[in-house]
């Protein structure tokens, strides 16, 4: 491969792909695990949002890259670097968002409906939203919560109130957390770097943290125990994955604050040993209880 061609694909940002693993969240809590077909269109969707991501990051990367030259974490990325141009880069984009929404309509209407809602909203957020001081990381968060609307439209599944509710809050908890980072790392000079930055501070993110922090807690315990919860399950047996719930967003709190890796949930997930078991033992736990119940 030339080097182009590695940097264009450095630009789809393939890492941060496992987020969309909120896809197939409703697959996991609609006990369809052992279904193929849902399997199916679950990977489609999933693959459908990766190609949808990937060209809104090239969109923002060639909006930022002026910014990012300055940034001493992101001068690297290679929009910013000079290693691929611009006319490259959108073109790319255009070529995967198109992609995207042909996957999407072969999953119906409806999935195409909630695809062109995401990369719409990340657009926006690109352009303007991102400016807005607390209004850039609930943006963020709804993202995540489109994407398990989308996983749930494509297998033919209603949508849990509930989990919409815990997917919000655990991407807001993940959104205010990489904010966090970006003002431990930039310090006085986070406001030049991007302009929301200049109007948070460490305390009043901290602060924002630990609400959003036991809200998540309480509406995923309350998830676990809620009477559509039992009946679907068969038993209140998920209230067993919620001290490994806590204990996987202590441990992310103690990363953020211990190792400074709180920029970029994707990395903690694939370099912190402790959390990925930690996800793991969830998926376990509640796949057992889901399919005794």
């Amino acid at each position: 491969m030339t080097r182009e061609t590695i940097a264009l694909i450095r630009s789809l940002r393939p890492e941060q792909w496992l987020k969309n693993g909120f896809v197939l969240a409703p697959m996991v809590f609609s006990g369809l695990l052992d279904n193929p077909e849902a399997w199916g269109r679950g990977v489609l969707a999933a693959a459908a949002f990766c190609a949808a991501s990937s060209a809104v990051y090239l969109v923002n990367d060639v909006l930022d890259r002026e910014a990012d030259r300055r940034h001493p974490g992101k001068c690297t990325r290679p929009i910013a670097a000079g290693a691929i141009s611009v006319g490259t880069a959108l073109a790319t984009a255009l070529v995967l968002a198109a992609a995207a929404m042909a996957a999407a309509f072969v999953l119906g209407n409806m999935f195409a409906a909630v695809l062109a809602s995401y990369i719409l909203l990340v657009v926006l957020y690109s352009a303007v939203l991102k400016r807005v001081v607390f209004v850039d990381v609930l943006v963020l968060a709804a993202g995540f919560v489109l994407r398990v609307v989308g996983g749930a439209v494509a297998i033919g599944v209603p949508v849990s109130r509930w989990l919409l509710l815990c997917a919000y809050l655990l991407a807001l908890y993940l959104a205010l957390g990489k904010r966090r980072s970006e003002l431990a790392l930039l310090g006085n000079d986070a406001g030049t770097h991007r302009e929301v930055l200049g109007h948070y501070t460490l305390a009043l993110v901290d602060q924002a943290i630990s609400v959003v922090l036991g809200a998540t807690v309480l509406a995923y315990t309350l998830y676990t125990v809620a009477p559509e919860t039992v009946i679907k399950v068969g038993s209140e047996g998920l209230m067993a994955t919620v001290p490994v719930v806590l204990y996987g967003l202590f441990r992310y709190l103690y990363l953020l604050h211990r190792s400074d890796l709180g920029g970029s949930p994707t990395r903690v997930l694939a370099t912190d040993q402790p959390l990925l078991i930690t996800v793991l033992v969830w998926l376990g736990v509640a796949a057992v209880v889901i399919g005794v119940g």
